[in-house]
């Protein structure tokens, strides 16, 4: 159902005055105006108190007169909209997307080239975006700048990372505004390629609070043929400006119009959950443009690769897991991950246990010279290892109802992986894969570019749409974040882009509190592969040597099955880890992976979150709670169930004596018979979690 209400005014000049625009239950505002010498502003206010004070808007071009001052107002368009769609796969069954609008049609008055800047106000927040109408004034163009700012009115409590155009897999830091200096990171963190352009640049979306307990979050939507946008903070007036990730030649975009910027994005809300919950960035995007969606089906799945990175086994066929040494003709050393027989193993244990398919790495030629040399001639993407039979694989998977999800790994050799593009999926196709985990380990080529940078947002969706022509699923890695181009491309199923599990196992790892700040900044965008699921915490157990470990506890592995939404989910961990946890396997087998509903019960970033979900078409609940390094203790009401249904609640939680660092594999489980009535007690350790299924009882 759709509802729209459109309201065109144009003025004389001389009667021309601020422009405001509220949001539909009244509590956001946000007032444009032109101040000093025609220079676009805006600024926002929540529940009649500022929150956005008066920033400047505007696009700086290369040999062209920059678009941020001599503006004058031809005419404003006031709309109304409201409607309900159907993702594909999702958080929930119905998204509404209920919102007011304010068009300002501007001309520049020495060179009347026109732009629009177009305002959404959503009753969770406020977006805006640059419009360029053809006109004879303005054709191609480039962009040098971009100089929207936010200008914030205090010093908030800040979650940040910085502002590195290459790589988004850091950990968060919790600092003032005023106190974030990339210089004073500790940067030996298992980043491969950093490129951090300055002391004040910070990644959005950039999540925040008040003293006053205003929650703000500044990201962007539907970043199509443009690059990410990045912050510079100004930490004394409390200023951002918007920072676009440059190309080899320090432009910004290239662009002819008609066109758009992306949506720049501010969540704003007294509550947490609000932002958490948000659809915002979906809403924005582009309704789904594929004509057949039948092929995109939810996935939960095992895979070599977690004995990769404990160093069980590994990627190249001649078993040096160095990456940097070139071998014309490797030898088989027995250790080799991805083998007929290995795969065999994995599709088995699959099949018993109810899961959809099994990934593969390692599988193709070129493992053994693939990294650190920006090589560019790496993978073909279709030549196995000899020790790694594609017709027997497939086979032996289609026996036992088990589809193959497909790797490739582009060492960040993107010129070299779209020239190899159209035979990789057709490999696929031919052996019935129907996804594809994409990598991009490296420094880029074409050399010069970064992961963020224009040609590069257009080769992660390129690829997606591609895909779609081969009715294939994506789930990238080292990617750009997700902006919510999902929504246009439900084949773009998941993607990475932001520090993952597999941390844990070689670095300094993911902090407790780093799954309690995702679901308020990287999740926004769409969902993530963090392949949770580890049991066997600490990599001392592979070899004595080691210290790392997962920072989390057990049942915490269990319940982001819940809180990380996505789906395609991966139970990343060894066959034989779980095999000696079954109980608590259990759990994993019978978490749902699309839903029909979604309730944020309990957040705050950086310390706590608890989530409920309504399996797609089914009865049953799922709930996950987490916490950070703290313990807590919480009472859930059960009211999210259904009136009169009585369920059966099977309860993982953290043992009495669980603790993330000295006790993290100590769980139980418990059973008891609940309603719509009734309350839990959850119980969590430090770094803990609790996961519970409600089943209905008939």
């Amino acid at each position: 159902m759709k509802h729209f209400f459109s309201i065109i005014l144009v003025f004389a000049l001389s009667a021309l005055h601020a422009q405001s625009v509220k949001s539909p239950s009244n509590a956001l505002e946000v007032t444009f105006k032109l101040v000093n010498n025609g220079q676009p502003s805006y600024s926002v206010n929540y529940k009649g108190k500022p929150v956005i004070l008066q920033s400047s808007l505007g696009i700086k071009l290369k040999d062209k007169p920059a678009l941020d001052s001599n503006f004058e107002i031809i005419s404003t368009k006031a709309d109304t909209f409201n409607e309900s769609w159907k993702p594909v796969l999702g958080e929930k069954a119905n998204i509404v997307n209920n919102y007011n609008e304010l068009t300002v049609s501007l001309k520049q008055k020495e060179t009347n080239v026109k732009m629009n800047i177009i305002f959404k106000v959503y009753n969770e927040g406020v977006a805006f975006r640059y419009d360029f109408p053809k006109q004879t004034e303005l054709n191609y163009f480039i962009i040098s700048d971009e100089v929207s700012q936010f200008n914030l009115t205090e010093d908030y409590k800040t979650f940040w990372i910085p502002g590195d155009f290459d790589s988004n897999e850091y950990v968060y830091n919790e600092t003032k505004l005023s106190e974030i200096d990339n210089t004073k990171l500790n940067l030996n963190n298992g980043i491969g390629v950093k490129s951090i352009p300055g002391k004040y640049v910070v990644q959005s979306p950039l999540m925040m609070k008040s003293a006053a307990g205003i929650y703000i979050n500044i990201f962007e939507a539907a970043v199509v043929n443009y690059p990410v946008m990045h912050l510079n903070v100004d930490g004394t007036k409390f200023k951002l400006t918007s920072q676009l990730v440059p190309n080899a030649i320090g432009d910004k975009a290239y662009l002819q119009t008609p066109c758009v910027s992306p949506w720049r994005t501010i969540m704003i809300s007294n509550d947490a959950r609000d932002i958490v919950g948000s659809q915002l960035i979906l809403n924005l995007n582009e309704p789904c443009k594929l004509d057949d969606v039948s092929y995109i089906k939810p996935m939960k799945y095992v895979g070599i690769w977690w004995e990769m990175h404990v160093g069980k086994s590994t990627w190249d066929y001649a078993g040096s897991q160095n990456a940097s040494n070139f071998a014309e003709k490797p030898v088989a050393s027995g250790k080799h991950g991805a083998t007929t027989e290995n795969t065999k193993r994995y599709i088995d244990f699959a099949a018993k246990n109810g899961f959809d398919g099994v990934l593969v790495e390692g599988w193709n030629v070129g493992w053994e010279d693939w990294n650190g040399n920006w090589k560019e001639e790496v993978f073909d993407f279709t030549t196995p290892y000899p020790d790694f039979d594609l017709a027997a694989v497939t086979a032996y998977a289609k026996e036992k109802n088990i589809k193959m999800i497909m790797h490739h790994e582009t060492s960040g050799s993107v010129a070299n992986y779209e020239r190899h593009l159209d035979r990789a999926f057709d490999l696929m196709k031919k052996y019935d894969y129907p996804a594809v985990k994409s990598g991009y380990v490296g420094k880029i080529i074409p050399r010069g570019e970064f992961h963020d940078g224009q040609t590069m947002v257009n080769h992660f969706n390129f690829v997606v749409r591609r895909a779609a022509d081969y009715k294939i699923m994506v789930n990238s890695h080292e990617s750009s974040r997700l902006t919510g181009y999902s929504r246009t491309y439900p084949n773009y199923i998941a993607a990475e882009a932001a520090r993952g599990n597999e941390f844990n196992a070689w670095s300094t790892g993911n902090p407790p509190n780093h799954e309690t700040i995702l679901p308020f900044t990287r999740l926004l965008g769409g969902p993530m592969d963090y392949t949770p699921g580890i049991f066997e915490i600490k990599m001392s157990y592979y070899d004595k040597n080691k210290t790392e470990q997962v920072h989390t506890t057990l049942t915490k592995q269990l319940a982001l099955y819940v809180t990380m939404y996505s789906p395609l989910q991966m139970a990343a961990d060894l066959p034989e880890n779980y095999e000696k946890r079954m109980d608590a396997f259990q759990f994993i087998k019978d978490v749902a992976l699309d839903w029909d509903d979604t309730k944020i019960l309990e957040a705050e970033p950086g310390d706590y979150l608890t989530i409920v979900r309504k399996a797609k078409g089914k009865e049953s609940w799922f709930l996950g709670a987490i916490t950070d390094e703290n313990a807590r203790k919480s009472e859930i009401k059960l009211d999210f169930l259904t009136k009169g249904q009585k369920y059966k609640a099977i309860i993982y939680e953290d043992a009495k004596d669980a603790d993330w660092k000295n006790n993290p594999m100590a769980y139980k489980i418990r059973t008891v018979e609940v309603t719509s009535n009734s309350k839990i007690n959850l119980v969590l350790a430090p770094g803990g979690g609790t996961a519970i299924s409600f089943e209905p009882i008939k």
